[in-house]
């Protein structure tokens, strides 16, 4: 039996096996969860010839080091960070080839939060409900702790892609600007809330992770008193409880809640909220919500 390809050293603060998660499950009680900036992961994986949804890891904050029992060919994308190779700088956002022995090394990134290491052949790792993902709401798969091992799948019959340079979407420490469509709740706010939510400034908290962004701000308050029965959310929501300080709920947020979700944020901008480190900035550009086919076309009817 072959001895794992990789050793870990140093876990860092947080590293988890990530794919793209697991859609469609709500109604089993089951978040999507998975990379919280798939983008980053994608590209991870194309740049060593991995399909697209290959699990890789997701390094919070850095501080991963990694010992090569066997030759590997890896990726890092995502918060940029310096990644070593036996202590030389190796390319970031490239396919970068690891000889058995050597050590690799994350270190912290100075704007973002999460970095994306893509192995070719992908991450081995037990799936649950067809998803490699690790879900820390819902207690699936488990971070990566000091003196893990890791194996890699069968590498692709494709060779390693050769590029030069590639586009990174790279964080920054500059305020963020998320798209915002109003509701479902709303209408339980008054509608100086609703002025606040798209006027000021947001702050993210230091309590921040996978499950949720919690918010620094004005105090949003309801002019409904009474309890709101559980219901449906969904990622990107704000979910604002009794203290007025809002919580954007991410990828392994709870299917769930009990209180009021007073607008979502655009999925296209969720990507974006995976690098928000705390103390940075944010503010809410309204939108209307897209509408559905039925919709346009019955609107379509109306106008004849």
């Amino acid at each position: 039996m072959s001895k794992p390809a990789l050793h870990v050293e140093e876990a860092g603060p947080l590293t988890t096996v990530q794919d793209l998660g697991r859609p469609g499950l709500a109604s089993l009680g089951v978040p999507e969860s998975g990379a919280l900036d798939p983008r980053a992961l994608k590209l991870a994986n194309r740049l060593v010839g991995n399909p697209e949804e290959a699990p890789g890891l997701e390094a919070t904050f850095g501080g991963l080091r990694l010992t090569a029992r066997r030759p590997v060919v890896l990726a890092v994308t995502g918060a940029p960070v310096l990644v070593t190779v036996d202590g030389a700088a190796a390319g970031l956002g490239c396919a970068v080839a690891i000889p058995a022995g050597s050590t690799v090394r994350l270190g912290s990134p100075r704007y973002g939060v999460r970095s994306y290491l893509a192995l070719r052949g992908g991450v081995l790792a037990d799936r649950v409900l067809g998803s490699a993902s690790t879900d820390l709401l819902a207690g699936i798969g488990a971070p990566l702790a000091d003196g893990d091992d890791l194996d890699v799948g069968v590498a692709p019959d494709t060779a390693v892609p050769v590029v030069d340079a590639v586009p990174l979407s790279t964080p920054t420490g500059e305020e963020l600007v998320l798209r915002v469509v109003l509701g479902p709740r709303d209408d339980w706010f008054t509608d100086e809330a609703i002025e606040l939510l798209l006027d000021s400034e947001w702050t993210v908290e230091s309590r921040s992770n996978r499950i949720g962004i919690r918010l620094t701000g004005p105090t949003l308050h309801q002019r409904q008193k009474r309890e709101l029965p559980s219901e449906g959310t969904i990622a990107g929501s704000l979910q604002v409880p009794h203290n007025g300080q809002p919580t954007l709920f991410l990828a392994d947020h709870p299917i769930t809640g009990g209180y009021p979700v007073i607008a979502v944020v655009h999925t296209a901008d969720l990507p974006r909220l995976a690098q928000a480190r705390p103390d940075q900035t944010l503010r809410f550009r309204q939108v209307s919500a897209p509408r559905l086919a039925g919709q346009r076309h019955e609107s379509a009817a109306g106008s004849r």
